[in-house]
């Protein structure tokens, strides 16, 4: 078997990997839920290589990513469930749905208007999909009410802003955003309280509903938490590999320096940042 351009070789491909007697071992081994890991891994991957603007590095990491799709779509079949046209097909139809003012006659609409009639069909959506369950026998289990499709495998930071974004949707949501500031202050002077605590549990509680506050003002502001989170990680990173420079420099190891030199340093790594040097 050669690479190939065609799709239809990467599905042969996963199809040989996950044949009894004659293919992987370790993929046939594996299942929807042993994989998810390296679907959420892949995810991750993109989007590094999105940020560090490598984009031969992006070119193989969608590779990767859409392995994991094959790789799912395959089990599903195994399984009678469904097939990977199966996804294209869901896929196309919900974009062509989606876009009335590209592919049907709701054309000419203002970027407002384009947003509301999106929500509008992904209610008619849900709704479709509930009448679906409940005819399977499955409408018992499937959750409810207006957070029940946030996704809980999500980055902490990102459905914390997904599940505000929903509940504003209904106006549950602060009018100004100096509010939000007034409520950080809050948070963080009921984690001050617990400073001195033994209860691990209160002191969780505080920094869980402190970090809640700030995701929320990122939303306000229109800033992704994540991807500040992620530029301000590596900030740190660059600051202190300057540091450890510095001292590998002065001959002299981490162990040595006191915290009120590496914090000179520190400030010193700062102020080049500023001057550009």
């Amino acid at each position: 078997m050669k690479p190939s351009r065609d799709i239809e070789v990467l599905l042969a491909i996963m199809a040989a990997l996950r044949t009894p007697g004659t293919g992987c071992p370790w993929d046939l081994e594996q299942s929807f839920e042993t994989i998810v890991p390296y679907t959420l891994e892949e995810a991750y991957e993109v989007a590094d290589a999105i940020e560090r603007r490598d984009f031969l590095d992006l070119r193989d990491e969608l590779g990767d990513l859409l392995l994991q799709v094959v790789f799912h779509a395959r089990m599903a079949e195994e399984e009678g469930l469904f097939a990977f046209g199966d996804v294209v097909q869901a896929i196309t139809a919900k974009l062509i749905r989606r876009h009335p003012h590209v592919f049907g006659e709701a054309r000419d609409l203002a970027p407002e208007a384009v947003k509301a009639l999106w929500h509008d069909i992904k209610r008619q959506e849900k709704d479709e999909r509930r009448r679906e369950r409940s005819t399977a026998g499955g409408e018992e289990d499937a959750p409810r009410g207006l957070l029940a499709d946030v996704p809980k495998v999500l980055p902490a930071l990102t459905r914390a802003e997904k599940l505000q974004r929903k509940a504003a949707t209904v106006g549950f949501d602060w009018t100004d955003r100096r509010a939000v500031v007034d409520k950080i202050r809050e948070e963080l002077r009921e984690v001050e309280e617990t400073l001195d605590s033994t209860d691990r549990a209160a002191q969780q509680d505080e920094i869980g509903d402190l970090l809640f506050a700030v995701a929320n003002l990122a939303r306000h502001l229109e800033i992704d938490p994540e991807a500040a989170l992620r530029g301000t990680n590596t900030k740190f990173e660059r600051r202190f590999r300057f540091i450890e420079q510095v001292v590998e420099g002065q001959g002299a190891s981490m162990a040595d320096v006191s915290l009120e030199d590496m914090e000179d340093i520190w400030q010193e790594a700062k102020r080049r940042e500023r001057e550009g040097a």
